[in-house]
This record gives C-alpha cells, sequence and structure tokens, in this order.
C-alpha cells in the first residue's frame, strides 16, 4: 500500500513512532515510502498544510491510532483549529459531551464502544453534533451502518488529509448555515393535519406532542412537508440532504423514512403522510 506524507511533517512524526500505512498526506513535496526509499513527487493543488477555518472551530478526533490520531492534530492545529483526542469510545463519548465540540472525526473500530455506538449515543444526547466516521473498512454495508446510526460523512482509510479537511468544511457549512437561516429566518411553521413542522425552532410536534427527530430526519421531514404531493428519488434525496453522491446507498433512505415514520405516523405499517412512490422515491401527502 503506498504511503505519502510531507516532508515537514515526515520529519516530526519520525523522532517519535512509525508512519501508519493507513494514512497519506498529501503536501507540495510527498514521500512514496511504500518501497523503503525516499521517493519525491510534486503536487499543484495540495499544499500540505490546512486552510484556516472559521475562528475558534473547536475539533475532537476519537482514534485508537496513535500514528492516526497525532497526525491529524499536527495538521489541524497548525491551521487554527482546536484539537482534543480520545483513545476508545467511552472517553470520547465523555469529551464530546463535556467540550461539545464544531465536529467530531470519529473511528469505527474502537475499544470499550465502537464507533457506531459511540455515534448512536452522541446523536441522542447532542443532536446536532456533526460527526465524520473513519475506517479502514470498505465495505457498503460498514458506510451504510454508519450513516444510519447519524454520521454526516464517511471516509475510507487510507485517506488524504486534504480530503478530511474538505469533508470538515463540508459538513460546519451546512451545520452552521443551518443555525444562521434558523436564527434569522422569518419562515412560518409548516403545518398539515395535526402536523407542525417549526424550521426556525426545528421543532416538530404532533398534536401538541413534541417529536424528538435527528438533524436528518427534521430535514427530510421538511423538505417532504414543504412539498406536499411532489414525488423526490433517492438519488435527488441523498443528494440534497447528505450534500454528497452516495452511490448505491438507497437503503441509507429507506432507513431513515422508517425511522422517521415510526416517530410521525399513528402506524407506520400503514402510513399516511410520507408515501412511497414504488420504484422512485417518497412524496408526502397532498391530502388534506
Amino acid at each position: 500500500m503506498s504511503c505519502y506524507i510531507s516532508i515537514d511533517l515526515r520529519m516530526q512524526l519520525r523522532r517519535s513512532r512509525p508512519l501508519s500505512p493507513l494514512l497519506a498526506l498529501e503536501g507540495n513535496q510527498m514521500l512514496d515510502n511504500s518501497n523503503g526509499k525516499d521517493g519525491l513527487s510534486h503536487t499543484a493543488e495540495a499544499t500540505g498544510v490546512a486552510t484556516a477555518p472559521a475562528p475558534a472551530t473547536s475539533l475532537l478526533v476519537v482514534e485508537d491510532d496513535e500514528n492516526i490520531s497525532a497526525a491529524l492534530v499536527e495538521y489541524f492545529s497548525r491551521a487554527g483549529y482546536t484539537v482534543t483526542t480520545a483513545a476508545d469510545g467511552v472517553a470520547g463519548v465523555e469529551a464530546a459531551v463535556r467540550s461539545r465540540p464544531d465536529v467530531v472525526v470519529l473511528d469505527l473500530m474502537l475499544p470499550k464502544m465502537d464507533g457506531l455506538a459511540v455515534c448512536k449515543e452522541l446523536r441522542q444526547k447532542i443532536a446536532n453534533m456533526p460527526i465524520i466516521m473513519l475506517t479502514a473498512k470498505d465495505d457498503v454495508v460498514d458506510r451504510v451502518l454508519g450513516l444510519e446510526m447519524g454520521a454526516d460523512d464517511y471516509i475510507t482509510k487510507p485517506f488524504s488529509l486534504r480530503e478530511v479537511e474538505a469533508r470538515i468544511k463540508s459538513v460546519l457549512r451546512r451545520s452552521r448555515a443551518g443555525a444562521a437561516t434558523a436564527e434569522g429566518s422569518d419562515e412560518t411553521p409548516i403545518v398539515r393535519g395535526n402536523l407542525r413542522v417549526d424550521p426556525v425552532r426545528r421543532e416538530v410536534t404532533i398534536a401538541n406532542r413534541h417529536v424528538d427527530l435527528t438533524p436528518k430526519e427534521f430535514d427530510l421531514l421538511r423538505l417532504f412537508a414543504s412539498n406536499p404531493g411532489r414525488v423526490f428519488p433517492r438519488k435527488y434525496l441523498l443528494e440534497k440532504i447528505w450534500d454528497y453522491s452516495y452511490e448505491g446507498y438507497d437503503r441509507t433512505i429507506d432507513s431513515h423514512i422508517n425511522r422517521l415514520r415510526a416517530k410521525i405516523e399513528e402506524n407506520p405499517e400503514n402510513p399516511q403522510l410520507v408515501l412511497t412512490v414504488w420504484g422512485i422515491g417518497y412524496k408526502f401527502t397532498d391530502v388534506e
């Protein structure tokens, strides 16, 4: 497996520990150490250093591989992120609840509590916290499970730090844009029968009963309720709600729809609000 690391960062990491073969760090000068020899190549697009995020952006890295954790800390600390780490799932949950970081980078395979369990628990405790999952597994099932547990994005090892940076900025843009819209919006609540969706407060009630939805479930319901009768293909929903094209991940949408129905439908087995359009996708009822 070929592994790339920027020269200045390589020198710092070499003094303390060997480079993890699961990490590819891009830079202007890159070292290919897959054959044990120093071979330099050059990349025009990569700078090797993350560009500065919005002020006071905090990042929690939950990763038990010391090499990967150290590289992420080095890379993002240089760019002005405030980076903290946790080496197991239990510590990761405690750190996230305690410090409320702007984004969590979460490994799938962790001691004490795996990444899926961590993601599920964080979604229950801090529903709107952006989470990006990392894993050495490249199985579609694992990716889908991560998304179903509430992860905002998913990156497979080996990865470049530039890719992690891009994904972090993407989930932060979506998160902050949603918060800004909620704070400054004069959008009126959407009322469909006894269902009320408040886009500003991001609250949902049914017959005055509060319904707890994850961020993705809320975004799906808001889109549906705002467009009664319109048919949304699965591919459109993946790109619209996740802002990313997950080819072959239809199961992700279906699982979110099933959980949404379980929360808002009187009889989820016979839904009256979110309806299936066979072979295409879903729509919200247009029956008053």
